[in-house]
């Protein structure tokens, strides 16, 4: 249910859940986010502070956000986000605060993080053979993200998922290791449908596998599963084993979920995209330098909110001649088209 206060878009989704990326950079190479040799990265004095965060995120909250979180590049790469996590845990308001992560530093930070109040934390990990790993990576890391999940467990967060993108040909043959994995370290596995967003400019349909194939997997293995009753704006669907072990899978491909969304996401330097798939952002860090009150910046944002009628995953699913959404000089062109700047 949205929050009094809310408001909602033409399509009367409301303004529930903001993505932050506090980073455009990334100490990984994943061949479907950024399969290039060299990146153009934000310039440093357009990077937000942490105070800019703040009271953006208050401007947020007052159209309804509840829900933040803090994404890249990889967010652990910014330096104190600690302090960042222990400001938005003082705001009332906000009903959960996460983190999505690739791992790497998790194991050292993952304590720091429970105590500052971050609440869940999710981990991306796309194959739990290190060859393939280090060969989708171009990094031989396994053995630090594996460290930092188990230490993200033994911390206790309230939440602690894998986010594992399925890739035909490619890591397919993992989707029952990933399952296991996950009952060993009290994780939640959400399998992802390769997405053809940002950077993603090796995509084709051809690699997608997709829910229905996932499902087909997990069922010949385990048996029949159970889908949960009631999603609501959840990018995961979720199903349960019979032994009551959950799992999710995002669909973003073969089965968009438009209707419900209520995430936008604001960049590093403080350009906000009411859609995944939006070619243009709008730019906040402007206006928060250039004056703008805290009033004004919440009335701004209401205002846009209200007339959003983005369902680019609804529109890229009937393209029949669907292919690569950006091409590499695009990319370089506009590095706000990268998934590692516009945050997952």
């Amino acid at each position: 249910m949205a929050p009094s206060n809310a408001v909602t878009d033409k399509w009367r989704r409301p303004l529930k859940s903001l993505r932050i990326s506090v980073i455009d950079r990334c100490d990984l190479r994943c061949a479907y986010c950024m399969p290039e040799k060299d990146y153009v990265w934000l310039p440093n004095q357009d990077i937000l502070t942490f105070e800019e965060i703040s009271r953006l995120v208050d401007a947020f909250i007052a159209g309804g956000v509840t829900k933040v979180r803090l994404t890249g590049g990889e967010p652990l790469l910014r330096g104190s986000l600690v302090d960042l996590v222990h400001t938005l845990a003082q705001k009332q308001a906000l009903q959960d605060i996460a983190l999505t992560t690739n791992g790497t530093q998790l194991q050292k930070w993952a304590g720091p993080l429970a105590a500052a109040g971050l609440q869940r934390v999710t981990v991306s990990l796309d194959s739990l053979n290190s060859a393939r790993l280090e060969a989708l990576t171009r990094r031989a890391v396994l053995d630090r993200v594996v460290g930092g999940i188990r230490e993200a467990g033994r911390v206790g967060f309230s939440e602690l998922k894998l986010n594992t993108v399925v890739m035909r040909a490619f890591n397919d043959d993992e989707i029952i290791d990933f399952i296991e994995f996950g009952k060993e370290v009290g994780a939640e596995v959400r399998f992802i449908e390769y997405m053809d967003v940002g950077g993603a400019t090796k995509w084709s349909m051809e690699r997608v596998f997709s829910k229905a194939e996932i499902l087909a997997c997990i069922e010949d293995h385990y048996g029949p599963v159970t889908p949960q009753a009631q999603r609501g704006a959840a990018p995961a669907e979720r199903f349960y084993l019979s032994d009551g072990t959950a799992f999710g899978v995002i669909a973003s491909t073969t089965e968009p979920f438009c209707s419900t969304c209520d995430r936008s996401r604001l960049t590093a330097d403080g350009l906000w995209y009411l859609c995944l798939y939006g070619a243009a952002g709008i730019n906040l860090r402007d206006q928060l330098r250039e004056g703008c009150s805290d009033a004004e910046l919440a009335a701004m944002i209401g205002r846009i909110w209200g007339n959003r009628d983005d369902r680019g995953a609804e529109e890229r699913h009937a393209d029949p001649a669907r292919g690569v959404l950006y091409q590499s000089d695009q990319l370089r062109e506009d590095p706000h088209k990268e998934m590692h700047t516009r945050g997952g």
